[in-house]
């Protein structure tokens, strides 16, 4: 999956996507035969296959096996959760760290809705009148990671931060990770149902781009939290509703339809790193011509001229969503939105 998708994470801020660490693959091709791409050198000659097949989402044949870069541990960490009155300072910071020549390892943001979620899962005593928390962690030799981390701590406080939290132990550490990692799941104590956007936004467009959700939430009466990897602008917009509701299904899926389409008015792209699949698949003309569909497409019959591999997904064919058939199965089509 992560092959497929080009996945990236909370950490591909300082040490890439997955396509930074694939050197080869083991691929079954259409015919039933079996190839490797690569030889781990990034300036082999000739065509780069490995790229070609890392976020191709499995359309050009099955991925077997992968050779793949290992990365050395860091000597060092610090992590510290930086509390906001909103999102907009969080996000400001963010901004303003990449800009000042600091690279972090992982730069991510919980705004006051994930705040609540995790508060009450995980007990962590985080102030409710915090509208965001942006943790952050540095890494690297123990010399001079005292001095990036209070460089990142300054830019906080200049951006209004109400609080800056060190977490002095592993345990405490892994608790804040947590909290982040397990987010999602504790939007079960807000909502029964949710529906995750992944966009792309650039870093500068951040503060604007989470005023415009926030404004997405009040048009269609819906909560939304987010949750995001803030170092390489990768949203996760939460649309927080009721499946039930028929109503709330389809105002669900305009929502985000109109995150999409406020992330690439402020440069962005449709996915980060949860690919195309079917759900997005009708917006691919949003972000390309026909002539650079085209010329995908052609690449994609290269490897599969009967269409064999995943079929029916990433290139525009006016069908349904997939991915959503529980909201399908309770009356709602992307034809609607149209």
């Amino acid at each position: 999956g992560n092959i497929a998708n080009n996945s990236g994470g909370p950490h591909c801020l300082k040490y890439g996507i997955t396509a930074s660490h694939v050197l080869g693959v083991e691929m079954v091709l259409a015919d039933g035969s079996v190839i490797w791409s690569g030889d781990g050198s990034p300036a082999a000659p000739g065509y780069d296959l490995t790229g070609v097949i890392t976020g191709s989402e499995g359309t050009v044949g099955i991925v077997t096996a992968a050779w793949l870069k290992l990365t050395r541990l860091p000597e060092a960490l610090r992590v510290v959760l930086a509390l906001f009155p909103d999102i907009a300072g969080a996000s400001a910071t963010v901004s303003q760290v990449i800009a000042s020549g600091l690279l972090p390892a992982a730069l991510e943001i919980m705004d006051r809705l994930a705040i609540k979620a995790v508060n009450e899962m995980y007990r962590l005593g985080l102030p409710a009148s915090a509208g965001a928390a942006l943790l952050i962690e540095v890494d690297g030799i123990e010399d001079g990671l005292d001095d990036m981390l209070n460089d990142v701590t300054a830019i906080c406080w200049r951006n209004a931060a109400i609080d800056v939290r060190p977490a002095r132990t592993l345990t405490e550490q892994n608790q804040v990770w947590a909290a982040r990692k397990n987010a999602f799941g504790a939007m079960g104590r807000l909502a029964p149902t949710y529906y995750l956007v992944d966009t792309v936004v650039p870093r500068t467009r951040l503060p604007y781009t989470m005023e415009q959700v926030g404004r997405i939430s009040r048009e269609y009466d819906l909560p939304i939290a987010n949750v995001f990897h803030a170092g390489d602008g990768n949203l996760h917009p939460i649309i927080l509703f009721d499946r039930r509701d028929h109503g709330q299904n389809q105002r669900a899926l305009e929502a985000a339809t109109s995150v999409m389409h406020v992330s690439i008015e402020q440069g962005g792209v449709i996915s980060g790193e949860h690919g195309i699949g079917v759900e997005k698949q009708n917006y691919m003309t949003l972000l390309f011509t026909t002539a650079d569909l085209a010329a995908m497409a052609g690449l994609h019959q290269s490897f599969d001229p009967n269409d064999l591999f995943n079929p029916g997904k990433v290139f525009p064919r006016g069908k349904g969503c997939g991915e959503l058939a529980a909201l399908r199965k309770a009356g709602v089509s992307w034809a609607e939105l149209k």
